[in-house]
């Protein structure tokens, strides 16, 4: 073979270089230093074993595979490790979006995480997919001289795809049933463990909820408030979960856009409608939940009693105040008998004792003119002519007018008993005199009970 030639000329010097004219060395080289040198390294390394087992390149890089297989293996055996179902590894690449809850189908199935699905960490999920990869290579498998094709590998890659993006995950974990848990029967739940039985199925649905953490259902010493809150929230749950992962696939020519479009409006009709369905059959989950909770039957139970109890306590005070009121009424009535009874009493009394005091007073006044009668009316010998006998009594009525009966009844007694006319006028002129210094009488009033 001809070897061609190329002539290359140099740049062109600029003007003004002088060669080594103005050259200035800053220092001199050192001497020269032997020196041991030690190989390291991991090239070293696999050099010395394959020169040490006597192996090629080739045979040293497949038992080095080998090995690292087994120690992911082992690395992975304790928490990345379950039986692989003989189904599973028949499965067709082209089946990745049948039914989730078929294990042929599964996701985490192929990767070996059907004990974690949708709670398996992006980790988890890499080791898994390294875990797989390393075991079912096609590449590992023609080494090995097996005749399997590399179905099962592409089933690999497309659940490790979709599982490592968010939005698809979360569009497969929204239909994945095999992670829902069953709820419990009512025969079931009333052999007791209501909340053993009911608690994991709230937790499996708990993951579709928008709003995170999710109240707990608790135990029988929950308060009332707490379980009141535990229903209204799964009453009112929001829910994330949608249906995008059963759609039908979408044509992706651009010739059919009618057909694009007609197989949308179904996929979008489809979700409502399993939506819908979805929330119906959590209403009727947390139906049956909540008329199988002892808690409630408890607090209904107290309630009724708190109620019957109010009831009965604003019945005593409604009789009560009943009892209170005709009591009330009936000591009204009777003080108003009573007192209607003492003014009768006091009426009687005050006319029997006005009906005395006016008797007194006539005896008094008869006393009085008795007196001037028994005195002949201060005539002296001989009967009293009509003249003198009406000027004495008119002074002696002019006399009681101007005195009130205690003073009528105190004339009364001084003259009471006496016969002799000066003494009954002796009495009659002090009376008299009296009632003058009071002013009650004038010095002119009197005719004949004075001098």
């Amino acid at each position: 073979m001809a070897t061609a030639q190329v002539a290359l000329p140099l740049p062109v010097l600029p003007e003004g270089w002088a060669g080594e004219k103005g050259f200035k060395p800053l220092s001199s080289v050192s001497t020269a230093t032997n020196r041991n040198i030690e190989p390291v390294g991991p090239h070293f390394l696999a050099h010395a074993r394959r020169k040490r087992h006597q192996r090629t390149f080739s045979e040293d890089e497949r038992i080095q595979a080998q090995e690292n297989v087994k120690k992911v293996e082992d690395e992975d055996a304790d928490e990345i490790s379950e039986p692989e179902d003989p189904m599973l590894l028949s499965r067709d690449a082209k089946d990745w979006k049948a039914c989730p809850q078929n294990s042929r189908s599964n996701h985490y199935a192929v990767l070996g995480l059907s004990k974690y699905r949708y709670k398996a960490t992006d980790e988890q999920i890499k080791r898994a997919h390294r875990k797989k990869v390393l075991k079912h290579h096609p590449d590992k498998k023609a080494a090995a001289g097996s005749t399997e094709d590399d179905s099962f590998f592409k089933c690999i890659q497309k659940a490790t795809e979709i599982l490592q993006d968010p939005v698809k995950r979360r569009q497969f974990d929204s239909v994945d049933e095999a992670a829902d848990v069953d709820p419990p029967s009512k025969k079931e739940t009333q052999k007791g463990n209501f909340y053993k039985l009911w608690r994991p199925v709230f937790a499996a649905e708990a993951r579709f909820s928008k709003i995170q953490p999710v109240p707990m259902l608790g135990d029988e010493k929950s308060t009332k408030e707490e379980v009141e809150k535990f229903y209204n929230f799964w009453y009112n749950f929001d829910s994330w979960r949608s249906f995008e992962y059963q759609d039908e696939d979408v044509p992706d020519d651009n010739e059919n856009r009618d057909q694009k479009r007609y197989v949308e409006r179904k996929n979008n009709a489809a979700r409502k409608k399993k939506k819908t369905e979805d929330t119906a059959r959590l209403r009727r989950l947390v139906d049956d939940a909540l008329a199988l909770d002892e808690r409630i039957k408890k607090f209904r139970k107290e309630e009724r009693a708190h109620k019957d109890k109010r009831r009965l306590e604003k019945e005593a005070e409604a009789k009560k105040a009943a009892e209170d009121a005709a009591r009330a009424k009936e000591e009204e009535a009777r003080a108003k008998a009573e007192a209607e009874e003492k003014a009768k009493v006091e009426k009687a009394e005050g006319k029997k004792a006005k009906d005395a005091a006016k008797n007194a007073a006539k005896k008094n006044k008869r006393i009085l003119k008795g007196a001037v009668k028994d005195a002949n009316y201060f005539y002296g010998a001989g009967d009293a002519t009509p003249s003198v006998i009406d000027n004495v009594l008119s002074d002696v009525e002019l006399v009681i007018t101007k005195i009130d009966n205690e003073e009528l009844a105190a004339l009364a007694a001084k003259l009471n008993g006496k016969k002799d006319a000066k003494d009954v006028k002796s009495v009659y002129e002090e009376e008299v005199k009296r009632l003058q210094s009071e002013g009650k009488l004038k010095a002119g009033d009197m005719k004949t009970l004075l001098g």
